[in-house]
């Protein structure tokens, strides 16, 4: 499907950026059909600029490209979503979305609507997000303990994989133990260990969380199409 540029008055097509690892929305631009083909032939979103009248390339200046994983035209083809891996902040803030606020949030006056919506507040990521931040995070740690060699992470590689599968089955059992125990605050504190130290074990073993949330995908996508899996014992 491509876009239909003959709907705008000004042949610009709004573009929304979205982080492909995090879902974090990072900006807002617009494709005229020069941008649009450039963006498809070099993997660099590249946006035509309405201030000053000409093709941009996100990070040009900066270095902070966006690198594309895939585009997506919306059922009107007058809008794309664009799923990016972004090379630094997107912000010329140094922010790493346009929408993050760019002061502590005690500074900010936060606008209640009617219904009691807060706006102008925290940043435009859905919360399951952080997972991807973190895991993120881990593989630096792997792959670059310099950066901070005094760091848990950095150490719990360090031990090998046998320590960290060790933690991953003390966080499990310790999990198990709250949760039988009804204690609710203890068990979303071990869970979260559980988490933690789950991403640091697949990391040193070669997968990664985005390869853990492809198989539950395919076996979504499995029981949605009628093949059902059989139940544990």
């Amino acid at each position: 499907m491509d876009l239909n540029f003959a709907k705008m008055p000004d042949q610009l097509i709004p573009a929304i950026v979205q982080d492909a690892g995090t879902g974090q929305v990072l900006m807002l631009g617009y494709f005229n059909a020069e941008a649009w083909a450039k963006t498809q032939a070099e993997g660099r979103v590249t946006f035509f600029s309405r201030s000053r009248q000409r093709l941009w390339t996100k990070g040009e200046t900066s270095g902070h490209y966006l690198q594309v994983v895939s585009l997506h035209v919306d059922c009107d083809q007058d809008t794309v979503l664009v799923l990016a891996h972004p090379d630094g902040p997107t912000c010329h803030r140094g922010t790493t979305s346009c929408f993050d606020v760019a002061v502590p949030v005690a500074a900010v006056a936060p606008v209640a609507s009617s219904t009691g919506i807060l706006v102008g507040v925290g940043a435009p990521a859905p919360a399951v997000g952080f997972l991807a931040e973190l895991d993120q995070l881990i593989e630096r740690r792997r792959q670059f303990p310099a950066e901070e060699p005094g760091s848990y992470t950095v150490r719990l590689f360090e031990k090998g994989l046998a320590r960290i599968a060790q933690k991953v089955g003390e966080e499990a059992v310790e999990t198990v133990i709250d949760a039988m125990a009804g204690n609710k605050a203890g068990l979303a504190g071990e869970a979260a260990d559980l988490v933690y130290h789950l991403l640091v074990l697949l990391r040193i073993s070669g997968s990664s969380l985005n390869e853990l949330l492809a198989v539950l995908r395919q076996r979504h996508q499995t029981i949605g199409a009628g093949q059902r899996r059989p139940l544990p014992e």
